[in-house]
């Protein structure tokens, strides 16, 4: 049942439950304490995270490796990395999964440095990175500005590794090189890579090209938006804006005609203010 609640998301049922189960005087598995960590995680709730780990404690679960797991992955969405390290480095056992929660808490916080050397830790002690471990590397270089880093890190996936790329890491390869206005090294990406047809990775360029004024670039990323996903809306907004940003203004009334004629409307954006005792959402748009 506490797996069932926590899998729909439904993270506070499933913490009622485990508190009924203890009530009841059921001692909890080493599942049941992973899974309900899980959902102190998905809950960002460090305060019932804080409580389940000193019943871990107690019940002597502190050495499982998945219950470990759990706990890093928790104390990170919670922000609390220091914490999280501090647990991870004793851990008498370590496998990938472990490694990967830790890398990727590191990412998700902005800690780039210490994600990238604690991949190298992980291999230097002879633990091999899977496909999950290159992801959270690479986001974590792509969010700290570790352009080099991750580029030869993405390269070593096939060299040293036999990890296949595939398109979460060239997404996440093009974002980190598309921050820095690589622009060159994206389109030999762009070219080579097997996974074309998906949309996420031409948003990703898109956006870049705008901040970098890239037109050619946008160009061809908007093009491909067009065909892949002709009723977002976005992908033509950006454009024309782009457009109108370098006074270009028959090619930005060429788009929005477009957009017309298609019959795309721009989605709405929302904005959530919380009072006391109710939650205002505005939009605004056509």
């Amino acid at each position: 049942m506490i797996a069932g609640f926590s899998i729909n998301s439904l993270d506070n049922d499933a913490f009622s439950f485990f508190k009924l189960m203890r009530k009841f005087g059921f001692v909890p598995s080493e599942f049941s304490f992973a899974t309900i960590v899980s959902s102190c995680a998905k809950l960002s709730s460090l305060f019932q995270g804080e409580q389940i780990h000193a019943q871990i404690i107690k019940d002597g679960y502190l050495d499982d490796i998945y219950v470990g797991s759990s706990l890093i992955e928790m104390y990170c969405k919670c922000g609390d990395v220091d914490r999280a390290r501090c647990y991870f480095d004793t851990m008498p056992h370590k496998n990938a999964v472990t490694w990967n929660k830790m890398i990727h808490g590191y990412a998700q916080n902005g800690y780039g440095d210490e994600a990238v050397c604690l991949f190298k830790d992980m291999i230097s002690l002879g633990d091999k990175p899977d496909d999950i471990t290159f992801i959270a590397v690479l986001t974590a270089c792509s969010h700290s500005a570790l352009v080099d880093e991750g580029v030869q890190i993405f390269n070593s996936m096939v060299q040293n590794f036999a990890v296949v790329p595939k398109l979460d890491h060239y997404t996440c390869i093009i974002d980190c090189l598309s921050r820095a206005g690589r622009f060159h090294e994206v389109e030999v990406i762009l070219d080579a890579m097997p996974c074309k047809d998906d949309p996420i990775v031409w948003e990703v360029v898109l956006s870049s090209c705008r901040i970098h004024a890239n037109l050619r670039l946008a160009k061809r990323a908007a093009e491909e938006l067009f065909r892949l996903d002709p009723q977002n809306s976005a992908s033509y907004v950006l454009l024309a804006n782009m457009y109108s940003s370098m006074g270009r203004w028959d090619e930005a009334r060429v788009v929005r005609d477009l957009m017309s004629d298609n019959q795309i409307r721009k989605d709405p954006g929302y904005s959530r203010g919380e009072r006391k005792n109710d939650i205002q959402i505005s939009h605004s748009g056509k």
